[in-house]
């Protein structure tokens, strides 16, 4: 089974909406594997944002996700990277799908609510950044034959 990291970000701490985010995940059939929350430096943004190191924005989304703590997550299951990724919806809040949790909460690009891991590569890299190994979890959830069936799993 596949891991990912999703990112509660700041707006969705101010905002009240931890709850009703995670909630999503556990209802998906996801399993939560790690999580906690944590208060991101500029170090660390800069490295998981690096991508975007030479566009004008770069500076204000490393600001605006240092505002408040955030909560990290760690999440598994089948295809766990693209179910995740699809359940958030576009990066940009105005344009995701309703029923997608941008498209519910969001009405921009920046107070998005969530990160989400896009691919296999960038997930590893994203759980070994905010994770160490001992705060991920592996134990049996007792649920998968009600989630999957049996030859999936």
């Amino acid at each position: 089974m596949e891991k990912t990291l999703v990112i509660l970000k700041p707006g969705t701490l101010q905002r009240e909406l931890v709850g009703e985010v995670i909630s999503r995940f556990e209802r998906k059939g996801l399993q939560i594997c790690g999580m906690k929350m944590m208060q991101l430096t500029d170090e660390v943004l800069t490295e998981h944002y690096s991508h975007l190191a030479q566009r004008s924005f770069f500076q204000r989304i490393k600001d605006g996700m240092m505002i408040t703590p955030v909560i990290v997550i760690c999440l598994k299951g089948i295809d766990a990277i693209h179910i995740v990724h699809q359940m958030a919806g576009k990066t940009n809040g105005r344009e995701a799908a309703q029923g997608t949790i941008r498209g519910d909460f969001s009405v921009s690009v920046q107070e998005n609510i969530v990160h989400t891991s896009d691919s296999y590569e960038t997930a590893e890299i994203e759980i070994n950044r905010f994770f160490k190994p001992e705060e991920i979890f592996d134990f049996k959830q007792n649920n998968l034959s009600f989630i999957y069936a049996n030859d999936e799993f």
